[in-house]
C-alpha cells in the first residue's frame, strides 16, 4: 500500500504574498473574525524543515511528499537530492481547477477542502500542517490498519458552546465551532463529537471524494471564503465523523502525540514546558505539534536544538523495515 504525505506551507512574510492578502483583508473591512486574519497563521517560522525532517528520518516510507503552496517555493537545499526528489510542489491552482474564482485563498479550511484533488495522490495519505513533526519511527500501521484509519483525538461535549452564540467571536474557540459543523453533517449532535487531536490526519481519497459528491453544496461553501468563517465544517473533522459512521476507522490505545499549544505559557512555566517537549523524545510519543515556535524558542532559548534532538538523526530511519 503507497501512502504519501500532504503538507501546507506559506511564507507570509513573501512581499506578492503580503500585498494580496492585505488587499483582501482591505475589501472584506470589518466583517472577519479575529482568528481569521491573525498574521501568526501565515508566518513562516521554519517549521517546514522540520516537518520535512521527521519525515525524512522517522517514516522514510512515505512515497511522495505534496508540498500545498501559493505560487511559492521553500528552500529545499539542506535535504539530499534524493529526498529532494521525493518532493512535489502543488499550487492552489492545481486542487482549484476549475473553481479559480475562489482563489487566491488564504484560509486553510478552504485549502484542506480540496488537497485530495492532487493530481497522482496515493489513495491512502497523511495531512501534515507544517508545525507537525514525527517524533519517533513509525511505520504504515500508526496512520492505517486494514485500509482504515487510525484516529487521534477525544470525544467531547461541546453543546455549551453550540447554544452559546456570543462565543461564536473568542477566537480561541473557532476551532471548536469549525468541529461542531463538522459533526453536525454527518449526523453527530454537539453532545457527543470526536474532537480530532492537533496532530497528523490520515485519510483516504476516495471517502473525501464521496464526501464532496454528497455534501457538495457545503463544500463549494467552504472553499469560497477566502479567510477562515465560524461557519465552516472542519475537513479532517468531516472525514473522521464519515469514517466513524460507517465503522471504518480505529484509534490509538493510549496517547501518542504532544501539542504545545499557542497559549501554553500562560498555564505552564518554562520548565513545565521543557519537561512536557522532553516527553516526545520517548518512543510512546510518536508527534510533535509547536503551534508557535517564536514564542517557544523565547521561553525556551535552546527550543530548536531540542526539536532536532527529539526528530533524531538519518541513522534512525535504517532501524525502521
Amino acid at each position: 500500500m503507497d501512502v504519501d504525505a500532504v503538507v501546507t506551507w506559506v511564507d507570509g512574510a513573501d512581499t506578492a504574498h503580503a500585498k494580496k492578502r492585505a488587499n483582501y483583508i482591505e475589501q472584506s473591512g470589518s466583517a472577519l473574525h479575529e482568528n481569521a486574519i491573525n498574521p501568526h497563521r501565515w508566518v513562516d517560522n521554519n517549521e517546514l524543515y522540520y516537518c520535512l525532517r521527521s519525515i525524512h528520518v522517522n517514516a522514510p516510507w512515505i512515497r511522495r511528499i505534496w508540498l500545498v503552496t501559493d505560487n511559492q517555493t521553500p528552500d529545499l537545499s539542506p535535504f539530499s537530492q534524493g529526498f529532494r526528489d521525493k518532493i512535489q510542489i502543488v499550487d492552489h491552482a492545481e486542487i482549484f481547477a476549475g473553481f479559480a474564482k475562489f482563489l487566491p485563498t488564504f484560509n486553510s479550511l478552504a485549502i484542506e477542502s480540496l488537497i485530495w484533488r492532487i493530481p497522482e495522490l496515493a489513495e491512502h495519505f497523511i495531512y501534515f500542517n507544517d508545525d507537525v513533526f514525527v517524533s519517533a519511527l513509525v511505520g504504515k500501521t500508526d496512520f492505517f490498519r486494514d485500509g482504515a484509519p487510525v484516529l487521534r483525538g477525544k470525544w467531547v461535549d461541546y453543546s455549551s458552546l453550540a447554544a452559546s452564540p456570543e462565543q461564536r467571536q473568542d477566537a480561541a474557540l473557532m476551532n471548536h465551532y469549525n468541529q461542531i459543523r463538522s459533526a453536525k453533517l454527518i449526523g453527530f449532535d454537539a453532545r457527543n463529537l470526536f474532537h480530532g487531536a492537533h496532530a497528523i490526519h490520515p485519510m483516504t481519497k476516495s471517502i473525501m471524494a464521496r464526501l464532496f459528491e454528497e455534501f457538495h453544496a457545503e463544500f463549494i461553501k467552504n472553499i469560497s471564503h477566502r479567510f477562515r468563517v465560524t461557519g465552516q465544517f472542519l475537513p479532517q473533522g468531516l472525514y473522521n465523523h464519515a469514517c466513524i459512521k460507517t465503522g471504518n476507522f480505529t484509534t490509538v490505545s493510549k496517547r501518542d502525540h504532544i501539542h504545545l499549544s499557542s497559549g501554553v505559557f500562560d498555564k505552564w512555566s518554562a520548565r513545565e514546558v521543557t519537561d512536557h517537549l522532553l516527553k516526545a523524545a520517548t518512543p510512546d510519543i510518536k508527534f510533535l505539534c509547536v503551534n508557535d515556535l517564536p514564542v517557544v524558542e523565547r521561553n525556551i532559548p535552546d527550543a530548536r536544538n531540542l526539536i532536532e534532538q527529539i526528530i533524531g538523526s538519518d541513522q534512525n530511519s535504517a532501524l525502521l523495515i
